[in-house]
C-alpha cells in the first residue's frame, strides 16, 4: 500500500468513528484524534486525552492551560452508556443535569437521585429539584 492509500483509509476511519455512538467510541479510543493545543474544536467533538474519550462542549481553541481533565465547562468525559456517575457541581448550562439524569449522591454506593428540572445545577436533596430513586 503506497503512502497515499494509506492517507485515504484513515481519512475514511476518521470519518466513520464520528457516526459511533458512546458505548462503542469507548472501544476504540486509540482511534480518536489526541487533545492538541492550539486545535479548534466545536460542541460535540470527541477526543482522546489520557486514555479518556471526551466530549467537547463549548466551541473553543485550545490552549495548554485548558487540558479536558481540568475544564469541565470545555470536556465531558464520556462515561459508559447507563453509567450513573457521583454529583459533581455543574460549572454552567453545559454540564448542567437534565429531567431523568440520574447521579449517585454523595459518593458511589449512597442514594441514587434523579433531578426533575432541566439546567438543575443544584445537589440532590436540594427543595424539590431531585428525587431518591
Amino acid at each position: 500500500m503506497n503512502r497515499e492509500k494509506a492517507e485515504q483509509l484513515r481519512q475514511m476511519i476518521l470519518k466513520a468513528i464520528l457516526s459511533l455512538d458512546d458505548g462503542d467510541a469507548l472501544q476504540c479510543v486509540e482511534l480518536f484524534p489526541a487533545w492538541k493545543a492550539g486545535t479548534a474544536y466545536t460542541i460535540g467533538d470527541r477526543i482522546r486525552y489520557d486514555g479518556k474519550l471526551y466530549r467537547c462542549e463549548q466551541t473553543h481553541r485550545a490552549q495548554a492551560d485548558w487540558r479536558p481533565d481540568i475544564t469541565p465547562n470545555l470536556w465531558t468525559e464520556v462515561a459508559e452508556p447507563g453509567t450513573i456517575p457521583v454529583w459533581k457541581q455543574p460549572t454552567g448550562a453545559q454540564d448542567s443535569y437534565m429531567i431523568g439524569d440520574r447521579v449517585w449522591y454523595p459518593n458511589e454506593g449512597d442514594d441514587v437521585w434523579v433531578s426533575t428540572i432541566n439546567y438543575n445545577v443544584y445537589a440532590p436533596g436540594t427543595g424539590d429539584l431531585w428525587t431518591k430513586e
